[in-house]
């Protein structure tokens, strides 16, 4: 799992049940559009998430109508598991780091 798709979890985890639109979610994760998008989009498709656009005019508001986005309740706990596998993956490659480095000396 990527970081950029780690950042986007943990943005949306922060809240799980709170709908959130795209740029709160690339402020909240700290990324560009251009990147949480594709990752947005492959999130709905494993029914991870659900999406909505807004309702309000967008030239009543001056702006480009917003997508809300909501973790599913089964999108909760697989991106709770996700984040915790690459976690247990990251600390077993320090692991294995140390062991060679510590070798190497």
């Amino acid at each position: 799992m990527t970081l950029p798709t780690q950042l986007v979890l943990r943005a949306l985890l922060e809240d799980p049940t709170r709908e959130m639109y795209g740029l709160e979610i690339c402020l909240a994760a700290g990324l560009p559009t251009g990147t949480i998008h594709p990752i947005l989009a492959r999130f709905e498709g494993l029914g991870w998430l659900k999406s909505r656009w807004e309702e309000a005019d967008p030239h009543e508001q001056g702006r480009p109508r917003r997508r809300y986005y909501r973790l599913t309740p089964d999108g909760i706990e697989s991106a709770r598991q996700a984040l915790a596998h690459a976690q247990n993956k990251v600390a077993a490659l320090r692991r294995a780091k140390g062991r060679l480095a510590g070798g190497a000396a």
